[in-house]
């Protein structure tokens, strides 16, 4: 019985996989009690609510990004986790820009699996540094895209709202925090996207980091 302390289990999809690599992965997360590991299909995915992440493998049988485009149009909150062999930066880019909120090799190691996991389901991205480091400058150097360094300024509860974003809370988490509603929330953060010249709250929540506009990233 899980006490009022106890970590929320969050439930992840292996979609479309081997049985063979399902049972290796699930293998992996037997000892961690708050990730439990589920199997099911695309059409088994759309109607349940009750999954927090997605690990989509880059050898599905059809493209990954209709796949993506799919998930995202049934679910827009899914966090979805790309996991593939040795796949390029420019792939792993793609994915990042179609909504996913991580790529994990298949040759990471347990430990980095399993932290990859937790810091999405924060709300955070998961990707290799060099590969985050293209993702921002491709983003700061867009045309068009007007980046005042060091001229933004906000107001004292954008600061807030930026703070918890970065922090992987949710819009909903972030209204609780602050007592203020959720299309509330939405809109200050449009409003920051904006000022910033972003589009996405990853590219927001990693132009903050970079440029030190937040007082902690935990």
């Amino acid at each position: 019985m899980k006490t009022a302390t106890s970590k929320k289990t969050i439930r992840i999809a292996v979609v479309e996989s081997d049985p063979l690599r399902f049972i290796g992965l699930k293998s992996l997360f037997d000892t961690e009690q708050d990730l439990e590991l589920i199997a099911c299909t695309l059409a088994e995915l759309g109607p349940r609510k009750d999954v927090d992440l997605v690990l989509l493998g880059t050898r599905a049988g059809q493209n990954l990004f209709d796949v993506m485009a799919g998930l995202k149009a049934a679910r827009p909150d899914l966090r979805i986790i790309v996991t593939g062999s040795g796949a390029d930066d420019e792939t792993i880019l793609k994915a990042l820009a179609a909504g996913a909120k991580g790529y994990v090799d298949e040759a990471a190691s347990p430990a980095e699996f399993i932290q990859a996991m937790r810091i999405v389901n924060q709300g955070s991205v998961w990707a290799p540094r060099r590969v985050l480091s293209i993702f921002i400058e491709r983003v700061t150097s867009s045309p068009g895209r007007i980046f005042p360094a060091g001229r933004v300024t906000f107001t004292d509860r954008e600061k807030e709202v930026l703070e918890l974003l970065v922090a992987g809370r949710s819009n909903k988490e972030i209204g609780s925090v602050l007592g203020i509603e959720e299309r509330t929330v939405k809109a200050h953060v449009a409003k920051l996207m904006r000022k910033v010249g972003v589009q996405n709250r990853i590219a927001l929540s990693v132009h903050a980091i970079t440029h030190s506009l937040v007082t902690s990233a935990k």
